[in-house]
């Protein structure tokens, strides 16, 4: 396609925590889920990468907002500005032109019909002209590089910002699935909290999402341990500076009950597959993907528990946009893609 044609094609999955655009098979835009507005004129200030700068330090006439929660759109106004924030990202077009989209979004696999519509009007307000939609875990399935399309079974576990998504596919459908609203926000929150508990001391999200991506573990005995994290905050009582370690045992401590809720899922969604395809499972394994497959351990923890080999996706963060990307390609061929 040329670059001047009136209709370009891209890819977006809209996740809680970041937001990914490929286009041409290239990853355009790779973002944090996250808009600043201005208070009086509701007129869009930041979007992505400088309004996270923005998060938590705002006064009184900025408001940053994350649009998505659990998966879906929580904020209709903030979201439909925030895909057309990314897409001008995408595009750096002039104000002139503008050209018609065909979208490929990924939703979650637990979407409601009302959730789903609101992913087709933000995506429509914001320029889509063709707005196609692909079940994450399918999308995943693709950006893994399995084949959905054989008659064989595949389990996905996709652990994102505001959902996992557990799903079995086969012949290019779902054939079990399950989503739960457990995932990294409620980890992160987990950590707030314990240290607010445990330390007398507060933390801001994006401090405890550091603490998770530098000391997080899903074990408590790790080969290679991370080295302790040290944190900054006020005492809660005395609001003065304090300084506390924190070691990779006490987050396996703290994000303990999330991640057991994680596996209760992968359990149950294991209980609904049919016995054929449960055969193929234990063959082939079952596959982590997005941001909560590169907590530490957790492949391990899983595989002892359930007892089958669990294999972390090459790219985890990538595995659903990669994925988007093929069936963007692929419109005209694959029947699973929701219009």
């Amino acid at each position: 396609m040329g670059l001047f044609s009136f209709t370009q094609e891209i890819a977006i999955d809209l996740g809680t925590a970041n937001t990914i655009i490929i286009h041409n098979g290239k990853i355009v835009v790779n973002a944090p889920s996250i808009v600043a507005l201005d208070r009086r004129t509701d007129k869009l200030l930041a979007v992505g990468e400088r309004a996270q700068q923005m998060h938590g330090k705002t006064h009184e006439n900025i408001r940053t907002i994350r649009p998505l929660r659990d998966g879906v759109i929580a904020d209709f106004y903030a979201a439909e500005q925030m895909i057309r924030g990314m897409v001008k990202m995408a595009f750096k077009t002039s104000r002139w032109f503008s050209p018609s989209l065909r979208m490929v979004v990924c939703i979650p696999s637990g979407s409601t019909e009302v959730e789903i519509r609101a992913v087709r009007d933000s995506s429509e307000h914001a320029g889509g002209r063709d707005v196609y939609m692909i079940y994450e875990p399918m999308a995943a399935a693709l950006g893994i590089g399995l084949d959905v399309e054989a008659p064989e079974g595949n389990m996905i576990v996709d652990i994102g910002g505001g959902s996992t998504e557990i799903a079995v596919i086969s012949l290019g459908g779902i054939v079990s699935n399950k989503s739960i609203r457990i995932a990294g926000d409620d980890l992160t929150a987990d950590i707030q909290e314990y240290m607010r508990r445990q330390h007398n001391i507060k933390v801001g999200e994006r401090t405890a999402e550091i603490i998770k991506i530098n000391v997080g573990s899903a074990l408590t005995e790790l080969e290679n341990p991370p080295e302790d994290f040290i944190v900054h905050g006020p005492n809660q009582m005395t609001a003065l500076p304090m300084e506390v370690p924190v070691s990779y045992q006490e987050i396996a401590h703290c994000i303990e009950k999330s991640i057991s809720k994680i596996e209760a899922a992968v359990l149950s969604a294991l209980e609904q597959t049919p016995p054929e395809l449960y055969a193929d499972i234990v063959r082939n394994g079952i596959y982590l993907a997005g941001g909560g497959a590169m907590l530490r351990g957790l492949d391990k923890r899983l595989r002892d528990k359930i007892g089958i080999p669990f294999h972390i996706a090459e790219d985890p963060l990538l595995a659903v946009a990669k994925g988007t990307g093929i069936a963007l390609k692929n419109i005209d061929k694959f029947s699973f893609l929701i219009r």
